[in-house]
């Protein structure tokens, strides 16, 4: 994967609305912590609304379009997730904004756009909204995020995993994101998995039954034939009442990937949680025992 180079504070960025409608309020909130570090820009259309979508297909497409080509923006940052961006995806300049990429940051529904990106060689980082970063999150979300965008080869470890599946140390490209969103991809036949690649994986809201279908759906489709592991981040609001995210999720991996022979580990920090630690989508990472090692050689520009 070719990574855009690193930002640096006073750099400028655009901010874009690809999928939901905002909360003004929240957005607000988080732009005002972006303007601490860097120079932000944002069109008075990304409030527009319709229905579930920020605006029309169009409107978020030439948003996010003329975003991509700006020659004088460094990063492009998601306003936030909620459904859409699968809808224009495949209308974005990508051969364009390959030659000269920037870094494309947000996490949710916009785990289409990183399926684009990396398609085209592309890294990109899975990481906090623009609105989520108003709510005040936890510090550590905030300083992963910064550090994901201006040290993008710096080395991180997320410790003390739930081995659901033991295996040999494995590295590659970490890739994936919204488990409900690579689902659809794959279903409309948009969905492509580099050979040997670590899987992220996350979700929120969705029944054990349906993790379980979407699970069986990409391993039965032959998707995860040639990835190297599978990495689980949070699947909040997901267990039934009183059951704890143990007690259901590890069970559930370990049955649907029982055709697998590769490690398998989960609670990794990243999800719709407040905690959600921003990582290089195409940045290389070790899976050894129950640490994944982020920002192994290979990682940056």
């Amino acid at each position: 994967m070719h990574s855009p180079q690193p930002l640096a504070p006073g750099d400028e960025v655009i901010v874009v609305a690809p999928s939901g409608p905002c909360d003004p309020n929240e957005l607000w909130r988080g732009i005002a912590w972006l303007r601490s570090r860097y120079r932000v820009r944002l069109t008075p259309r990304i409030f527009e609304r319709d229905g579930y979508l920020a605006g029309s297909d169009a409107r978020r497409a030439s948003e996010l379009s003329g975003a991509m080509l700006d020659p004088a923006a460094k990063a492009i940052f998601a306003a936030r997730g909620g459904y859409g961006a699968m809808r224009i995806a495949r209308d974005l300049p990508w051969r364009e904004f390959a030659g000269r990429p920037k870094w494309l940051v947000g996490f949710s529904d916009v785990t289409a756009l990183h399926a684009s990106a990396w398609a085209f060689g592309v890294a990109t980082v899975h990481g906090a909204n623009v609105a989520g970063l108003g709510r005040e999150p936890p510090p550590i979300t905030r300083a992963t995020w910064i550090a994901a965008l201006e040290r993008p080869g710096a080395a991180r470890v997320w410790p003390g995993l739930r081995v659901v599946r033991g295996g040999p140390e494995v590295k590659g490209p970490i890739i994936g994101g919204n488990l409900a969103v690579l689902h659809a991809l794959a279903a409309a036949r948009q969905l492509a998995l580099p050979r040997g690649c670590i899987v992220a994986l996350e979700d929120v809201g969705e029944a054990p039954y349906r993790v379980d279908r979407m699970l069986t759906s990409l391993v039965q489709g032959g998707y995860f034939g040639g990835v190297a592991a599978l990495v689980f981040g949070g699947f909040d609001r997901c267990a039934p009442p009183g059951i704890a995210e143990t007690a259901w999720l590890d069970g559930l991996v370990a049955d649907c990937t029982r055709d697998l022979d590769i490690p398998a580990v989960a609670g990794a920090p990243f999800g719709h949680a407040p905690r959600n630690e921003a990582f290089i989508v195409g940045g290389q990472a070790r899976v050894s025992g129950d640490e994944v090692h982020l920002g192994c050689a290979g990682t940056g520009p």
